[in-house]
């Protein structure tokens, strides 16, 4: 069955299943409704067509795609078995319809959002003709009716210009080369090729280039069925590239050397090996540039194949000395990980970047042979007893969610994960958002993984609460994420309770000139309250009286 086919039977079988679920037809019995719906749209074609003067093959689309808007129209009609059409033009000739609320739905824009779009004031197309001349322009050259709205939504400026300037527009992308078929396809992937007026240049036209060298240089075009929606496919993972930030008129050669990625590979494969490697926090231009450089890498499982870290390191040239020292700082990411968390184990590793350019420079066939070969290769003794334990818990499944999340984040398979996992509260889902809370920040990856692995409770409170006491760091007490590195477990401390009020009184001290000695943030935050106002009774007398008076949320004790 033809793409186009597919589409049509698609439609139709949504359009009928739709029938019986559409609100505003409860007043018409249920066997009536798909005779009921075909009577209105022939009377909305004939008014359209007689009384609006539509031409009748745009009148008979705008009937025939929009289905809700026609619904509405005929809710409140009587409705007779014989004489529904009748009907439905005498109700016409007294209640004149807005002519682009159908227009809209027509085209392809969903019924939710066509009341946003609806001009001003506005009813008839004779009050604006731009909008329908520009579709019945973009429909005689061969654009599906009701796809157009895709035009409209992106590139709105396309329905302002005159439809004389979009057919020269439409005759210039086609005299380099291409059919009617493959201007619609580029169109429709591509809305702003349409902008402006007639002309092709800019961006435009360096885009347009590209297009030509694959299609026609490379000889691409003769491999795409000769129908919209195959050339539209197409286009379309093209676009992904040009969204990553290739630069229009520079990768059509490279385009059309792999020209067998747009053939073979489904957009949902590119979409997924982009965001994998997205996952590498690298140029998204280079993750492009990887994947038409080595389109085999889109046959790689980066997904189930377990690796050793050390392992990978070693495939990928890093020396023993390197790597013993890289397992001394970051013992937490040693052991074991699937290679779908790989990108973020050298995000915690701190070594994304190098890791990403040695696939980028050629290697990236050491990717498909990174898996480990042996079943007993670099398996951490502690850390599978400790997973026995979790299975036999009470709470397996849930464990085993966060242990996904440790791993995700580039914890390995070792004692220090299992330590951080208990100490960590939470469902796995909480904790990511926790841990994504510290990312948007502003802290860096492998310093939010380290933080982690010296103090996993910065991960048991919530998103709100982890945001209020960055901030108060950051923006009052005018220290810089940092210092987090430094002491994390500033951030298990209650903000309104110990943060605030103490960093405050210490602040008044040092303005009254009583405080001299320059204390820690941890020196003030951490210490006890005991130690605390005793430290304060050492540095004034008075200090004591001023902090439980102002300052201080707690009552003073006899020994205070």
């Amino acid at each position: 069955m033809h793409h186009f086919s597919k589409y049509l039977y698609s439609h139709l079988s949504r359009h009928f299943s739709t029938l019986s679920k559409l609100p505003h037809l409860t007043k018409i019995p249920s066997k009536y409704r798909t005779q009921a719906i075909k009577d209105a749209r022939q009377a909305l074609t004939d008014y359209l067509h007689s009384t609006r003067y539509v031409p009748f093959v745009y009148a008979e689309n705008i009937s025939k795609y929009s289905l809700y808007s026609l619904s509405s129209l005929i809710s409140d009609i009587d409705y007779s078995s014989t004489g529904f059409t009748r009907n439905i033009l005498k109700f016409l000739s007294y209640h004149p319809i807005n002519e682009f609320e159908f227009f809209f739905e027509s085209i392809g824009i969903d019924y939710k959002e066509v009341s946003g779009l609806l001009p001003a004031n506005k009813f008839f197309f004779s009050e604006d003709e731009r909008l329908l001349d520009a579709a019945c322009a973009l429909c005689g050259f061969g654009f599906p009716w009701n796809r157009i709205g895709k035009l409209y939504k992106e590139e709105v400026s396309i329905f302002r210009i005159s439809s004389d300037e979009l057919k020269a527009k439409l005759s210039r992308i086609k005299e380099r080369g291409f059919s009617n078929t493959s201007v619609i396809g580029i169109c429709l992937a591509f809305p702003y090729v349409l902008r402006g007026d007639g002309s092709l240049d800019g961006e435009i036209c360096a885009l347009v280039d590209d297009l030509k060298t694959v299609f026609v240089d490379f000889d691409l075009g003769s491999c795409v069925e000769a129908n919209v929606d195959a050339w539209y496919e197409i286009c379309r993972k093209m676009r992904l590239f040009y969204d990553l930030g290739c630069e229009k008129g520079k990768i059509g050669e490279l385009m059309g050397r792999s020209k067998d990625l747009f053939l073979q590979y489904p957009q949902e494969v590119l979409i997924q090996k982009i965001e994998y490697f997205q996952r590498f926090a690298v140029r998204d231009k280079d993750i492009g540039l990887l994947i038409l450089q080595s389109p085999e890498i889109l046959d790689f499982d980066l997904e189930t194949p377990v690796i050793s870290v050390m392992g990978i390191l070693k495939n990928f040239g890093l020396s023993t000395e390197e790597r013993n020292s890289i397992a001394q700082e970051y013992p937490y990411v040693m052991g074991r990980n699937k290679m779908a968390n790989l990108p973020n184990v050298m995000r915690a590793l701190s070594l994304h970047e190098w890791f990403f350019n040695k696939i980028k420079d050629g290697n990236h066939q050491l990717l498909a042979k990174s898996a480990i070969s042996h079943p007993n290769e670099d398996v951490n003794e502690d850390f599978r007893d400790g997973l026995e334990k979790i299975k036999s818990s009470r709470t397996p499944v849930h464990t085993m969610k966060k242990l996904a999340f440790m791993h995700s984040i580039g914890f390995g398979e070792n004692s220090l994960t299992l330590k951080v996992l208990t100490d960590s509260h939470g469902t796995s889902i909480e904790l990511q958002e926790r841990f994504n809370i510290l990312l948007g920040a502003g802290i860096e990856f492998s310093k939010a993984c380290k933080m982690l692995k010296v103090r996993a409770k910065v991960l048991n409170q919530k998103p709100d609460i982890l945001e209020q006491k960055i901030n108060f760091l950051c923006h009052e007490m005018g220290l810089s994420l940092d210092y987090l590195h430094i002491f994390p477990a500033f951030l298990c401390f209650n903000l309104e309770n110990r943060i605030k009020p103490r960093y405050r009184f210490h602040k008044w001290l040092t303005e009254k000139g009583w405080c001299t000695r320059n204390y820690s943030i941890a020196s003030i935050v951490a210490t006890s309250e005991k130690n605390f106002v005793a430290r304060m009774h050492g540095i004034h007398p008075d200090a004591v009286k001023e902090w439980y008076e102002k300052y201080s949320c707690s009552k003073p004790d006899e020994n205070s």
